[in-house]
């Protein structure tokens, strides 16, 4: 059997097999998003049948969270240089192995361990599927429009996480483990047969070992001190030598990119502004988004009473509107450009959290938590996938992995990192001890984090705006005067 090359499509109309790869990549976003909403309901029940204290039970969630954020900048690089397609197939495999093991272990480490495995094959199914994409879908509205196809999937996943993970928890936290196996299987026999095969970057090229050992190295601690910090303490001995430790990992990292002739991270893409907007608006985005679900999940459930479903439908018509959105998006870049589209989505994020903080102990979800999820809905409609399309924009095919592997950190350590310091801010204002209503008191400190949060992605944004109006602006001015200039000149003349 064979398959076609990586050749940028331009069609218009795309056929079967385009759409069926398009499908393919989309199913592991899913799966990814997926994933990380279901365990978060499941807890409880985990803890009680595994029989796990609250330690313990963090590292469920940060287990995962470790292995995809600490290894994304070698699984991008590692699809640009081994192949794309071979990359996202094998990780996939591991994926679809690691879901089944978690389904059926019977102790806590055996499932940290599957959970932390499932992070590292999602740290390599990420990036090589957005560079199939960006490799695969020619520059312009056609990739647009399949990237906002493939960031809604991941949204959309996300939201149905929430909504399944209740259901699915009646009957056993099990199934919530289980279920992406079969998913991620299905998807591998399709990808085997409809991927386009990608050639390896052999010109050449060398593997930068020492690179990726460090850079992978500080990735893994930066996540695992963010994670331990609240526990242990932010200014204790241990987390300011973690931290210190990851300085020195990074500035050796930074010493051999500099020096290495094919480095990991080619620094000279950090220069560009449009990089480095998309990389800080990314952990902005995720990191408040992350840390706004934390809080209103706890007080859903722990303040109002509900259920793990009922909390689950209270986040619906965002995941539904992100949905309903998804055919829209790259009409929407293609006009507006990706700038001004992040520019108002996070001004929504803003508003929608800031609204939150009206809450009460009350239940009014018409009236003060149903705006909310609708303004959360349309600004990740907006900014997720104008994110993806901005940091890949203008990137050769060859470092399509090493940038995407490079957003993509940036969405996992900045919501690890922002989660952390949420956590701690409402641990400080005593969120554990007191009557409900110091409890949704002590909540508001990180609302307003939150808050704080997207309000400085949506200034990062803004600031790509103003540089660039001032120069169009001038030149717009200066063709002006000209034009009267010349005018007068020939109304002297004649």
């Amino acid at each position: 059997m064979t398959t076609p090359t990586d050749v940028p499509s331009s069609q218009t109309h795309w056929s079967p097999r385009l759409w069926g790869t398009l499908l393919v990549l989309c199913a592991a976003m899913f799966l990814d998003a997926l994933d990380v909403s279901m365990v978060g309901v499941a807890l409880p029940s985990i803890a009680d049948d595994l029989d796990l204290s609250t330690a313990a039970l963090q590292w469920v969630v940060s287990g995962y969270i470790l292995g995809y954020g600490g290894l994304l900048l070698l699984g991008g690089r590692a699809a640009d240089l081994l192949g794309r397609r071979r990359v996202f197939l094998v990780a996939l495999g591991v994926f679809a192995a690691a879901s089944l093991l978690g389904g059926l272990v019977d102790s806590g480490p055996l499932l940290i361990a599957s959970r932390f495995i499932k992070g590292l094959s999602a740290a390599f199914t990420a990036p090589a599927g957005l560079s199939i994409i960006t490799t695969t879908f020619a520059e312009g509205p056609v990739r647009n429009r399949a990237l906002s196809i493939y960031t809604t999937c991941a949204a959309t996943g996300f939201s149905m996480g929430l909504v399944l993970s209740g259901l699915l928890t009646e009957l056993s936290w099990r199934w919530t483990m289980l279920l992406p196996a079969p998913i991620a299987l299905l998807a591998l026999l399709a990808g085997l047969r409809l991927l386009p095969r990608s050639a390896r970057d052999s010109d050449g090229r060398s593997y930068d070992v020492p690179g990726a050992l460090t850079g992978t190295a500080a990735m893994l601690l930066l996540v695992f001190t963010v994670v331990q910090a609240p526990e242990t303490g932010w200014v204790a001995p241990r987390t300011l030598l973690s931290f210190l430790a990851v300085a020195a990992l990074l500035a050796v990292f930074l010493r051999i990119e500099q020096r290495t002739a094919h480095p990991l991270i080619r620094l000279g893409v950090l220069r560009s502004g449009n990089q480095i907007r998309a990389n800080l608006g990314a952990a902005a985005f995720f990191g408040s988004y992350v840390g706004f679900q934390f809080l209103v999940t706890q007080y859903m459930q722990s303040l109002l009473g509900w259920s793990a479903l009922q909390t689950a439908l209270a986040f619906l018509p965002a995941g539904a509107l992100v949905a309903l959105s998804s055919t829209k998006i790259g009409a929407i870049v293609d006009r507006f450009g990706t700038p001004r589209v992040i520019a108002v989505g996070f001004a929504l994020l803003v508003v929608g959290y800031a609204l939150f903080l009206r809450v009460s102990l009350t239940a009014q979800y018409a009236a003060m938590i149903l705006p909310s999820m609708l303004l959360l809905g349309a600004a990740c409609a907006l900014t997720f996938p104008s994110l993806n399309i901005q940091a890949t924009n203008g990137v050769e095919d060859h470092e399509q992995g090493m940038v995407s592997g490079l957003l993509n950190t940036s969405f996992q350590v900045g919501g690890a990192i922002f989660l952390a310091v949420v956590t701690a801010v409402v641990t400080a204002a005593g969120a554990e001890s007191g009557s409900p209503q110091e409890v949704l008191d002590s909540f508001r400190p990180g609302l307003a984090v939150v808050t704080a949060t997207a309000l400085a992605g949506l200034l990062i944004t803004l600031s790509g705006l103003r540089t660039r109006r001032p120069r169009q602006h001038t030149i717009v001015v200066a063709k002006s005067v000209q034009e009267e200039a010349d005018a007068e000149r020939v109304t002297i003349h004649d």
